[in-house]
């Protein structure tokens, strides 16, 4: 008998349904009296963000806001924005929008806490010496899930790829997620934000279980697999096989909005103790060669993850296809359908079967095998050992569209 075993991490409160946006302002207040927004250009001229901005005034909290949120989030964005907004002196930093403003709120949190210190002494794991400004994180997306993960990622120019800072105390303080905010998200996004999702959730249920230590929740931000990430982990996967293809063709569906969000925050509660691995070490260097998104890369390395890693995880793959409607009579014909459903649910939604689709060279392959081994912390959560001659048959496989063997 497996001994049960589990972390959860996450923020103090989460608001999760239609129309808990209008709480920010009776939330922000406690925090003090002056608040720093983290947004883009498109949702700050919103009329939600009005409307929210009037919430936050009529309880006392001015606001100012930076609408100048990059994708992937460079740092020398997140340096203009403290730059810009150091003397506001904010009580509190909050992100609306998709997970690079809500990553942009946890960094400028972190650099006003800590103006002394560069952020790459942050870089890594458990580096955050404590707490930081309160965060309230508030996403217009279903994907990322970073309104309650311990995790930033942003792009250093004097590195080859991004980079993430992981600690408990970037946690935001508050979730509030409202999928009337997804309402407006444009077809290819949804379709991206929900297959980083589904790679966050298949990732964190099929990540490796590790001894039950005493001390493995203060020694690591991400503990593996366990009985609490477990739950979330299907709740998600299940969701999202169900409503992610209804809310790519029909934005407005609200069901499929609704659970879309809750299937990016179950997913979201899952990685951030968990963690992900393999698909997730990959996108590094390939996102760094292409410049594409990262839910794409992930979602593109989703299946040949998954099947190299079938034979370690018969049980995980055994309870994904009960909740997906594809279980079948022996061990090896159940994997085979989880991961064909996988697949085809991925190509519905226009997800790049290959890594040649994403752009990627036949030349660049090796190095791609190379760097992903770097990234430590997703090699080690992988249940199966991956070393370079493993990293090389994923990464070919994937290139060439071939099939792995389970």
């Amino acid at each position: 008998m497996t001994q049960l075993f589990g972390v959860q991490r996450a923020p103090g409160t989460v608001l999760f349904g239609e129309g808990q946006r209008h709480a920010i302002g009776a939330l922000a207040s406690p925090f003090g009296k002056r608040a720093l927004i983290c947004t883009d250009t498109r949702f700050a001229a919103s009329p939600d963000m009005q409307e929210m901005l009037a919430h936050l005034r009529a309880s006392g909290v001015a606001t100012e806001v930076f609408d100048g949120t990059q994708a992937e989030l460079p740092l020398d964005n997140i340096h203009a924005c403290v730059e810009r907004h150091r003397a506001h002196l904010p009580d509190m930093v909050i992100g609306i929008g998709g997970g690079s403003c809500l990553d942009m709120a946890k960094l400028v949190s972190l650099a006003l806490t800590y103006p002394n210190l560069s952020l790459d002494a942050f870089y890594g794991e458990l580096k955050v010496p404590g707490p930081i400004l309160p965060v309230i994180a508030i996403p217009t997306t279903s994907g990322t899930g970073s309104e309650v993960t311990p995790v930033a990622v942003l792009a250093d120019s004097a590195r080859d790829m991004k980079v993430g800072i992981s600690s408990p105390f970037l946690i935001p303080r508050i979730a509030i997620c409202d999928p009337e905010l997804t309402l407006t998200c444009p077809p290819g996004l949804t379709a991206v934000s929900g297959a980083d999702a589904l790679t966050h959730a298949v990732e964190s249920f099929m990540a490796v279980r590790r001894p039950a230590a005493s001390d493995i929740a203060l020694t690591r931000v991400f503990v593996g697999k366990n009985c609490l990430s477990d739950t979330h982990a299907l709740a998600a996967i299940e969701a999202i096989f169900r409503y992610l293809p209804t809310a790519v063709a029909d934005g407005q569906n609200w069901e499929a909005r609704s659970m879309m969000m809750f299937a990016s925050l179950s997913a979201g509660l899952a990685f951030s103790t968990a963690g992900t691995a393999a698909a997730h070490a990959i996108q590094y260097p390939v996102g760094a060669l292409t410049h594409t998104a990262h839910g794409l890369g992930v979602a593109t390395m989703l299946p040949y993850v998954m099947a190299f890693n079938a034979r370690h995880c018969a049980q995980e793959l055994a309870r994904i296809a009960h909740v997906t409607g594809c279980a079948r009579d022996d061990e090896q014909a159940t994997a085979r359908c989880v991961i064909d459903k996988t697949r085809a649910l991925l190509t519905t939604i226009g997800i790049p079967a290959t890594l040649a689709d994403l752009g990627v060279q036949e030349d660049q392959l090796a190095w791609i095998a190379k760097q992903s081994l770097l990234s430590t912390r997703l090699i080690d959560n992988n249940p199966r050992k991956l070393d370079p001659d493993a990293l090389q048959t994923l990464v070919v496989a994937a290139f060439r569209g071939e099939a792995i063997a389970i």
